[in-house]
C-alpha cells in the first residue's frame, strides 16, 4: 500500500507531466527543484500549456539546466515574449547536483523530468528523476507484472 501523502504533497496543481518517463526508464532516485522562469512563463504556466515530454535535465560547470522543455508564448506578453524550448536553470542544493551528476557519469543514467507543478505557496517546481533506459524485455516485463497484479486484485476482490 501507498505511503500517504502528507498535506503539502496533495496541494499542489500540476502543470505538466512526463507520463512516459516511468515507461521508458527504470527511476531510481528523484529530487524537487526550483525552475526560474520570466513573468510570461509563468503566465503562460498558470494558464497550463506547458510540455516536458521530450526534454531532459543535464548538470554543465555545476549547474543544473533543463533542456528543450515547452512553455507556450503567452499571449498578451507582446512587448516582451519568451523564447518556447529555451534553456532554464534548475535551482537546487550543491550537494543534490553534485549526486546527480555523478549519477549521470554512471553508464546509462540520465536525468528525466517527471513533473512540473506549482506548490502549495504557489511556486513552479519541477521533480526530476534519475533514471537508467529501459531494453523491450524490461518494457514488456514491467507491463505483464502490472498486468498480474490487476488481475490479483480482481481475483482478490471477487472471492473476497
Amino acid at each position: 500500500m501507498a505511503k500517504p501523502k502528507t498535506a503539502e504533497e496533495r496541494n499542489y496543481k500540476v502543470v505538466a507531466e512526463n507520463r512516459r518517463a516511468r515507461y521508458d526508464y527504470a527511476i531510481e532516485d528523484d529530487l524537487e527543484c526550483g525552475i526560474m522562469l520570466l513573468g510570461s512563463e509563468v503566465k503562460s504556466l498558470r494558464e497550463g500549456q506547458a510540455n516536458i515530454a521530450e526534454s531532459y535535465a543535464t548538470v554543465e560547470d555545476g549547474e543544473l539546466w533543463l533542456v528543450n522543455g515547452y512553455i507556450a508564448p503567452y499571449l498578451q506578453a507582446k512587448t516582451f515574449p519568451h523564447e518556447e524550448r529555451r534553456r532554464r536553470k534548475l535551482l537546487a542544493s550543491r550537494k543534490d547536483i553534485a549526486r546527480m551528476w555523478q549519477a549521470i557519469g554512471r553508464q546509462g543514467m540520465t536525468l528525466v523530468p517527471l513533473v512540473l507543478y506549482f506548490n502549495h505557496r504557489g511556486m513552479a517546481k519541477i521533480k526530476i528523476a534519475i533514471g537508467k533506459g529501459k531494453r523491450t524485455v524490461d518494457k514488456r516485463e514491467t507491463s505483464a507484472k502490472r498486468d498480474w497484479n490487476r488481475q490479483k486484485a480482481r481475483l482478490l476482490k471477487d472471492n473476497g
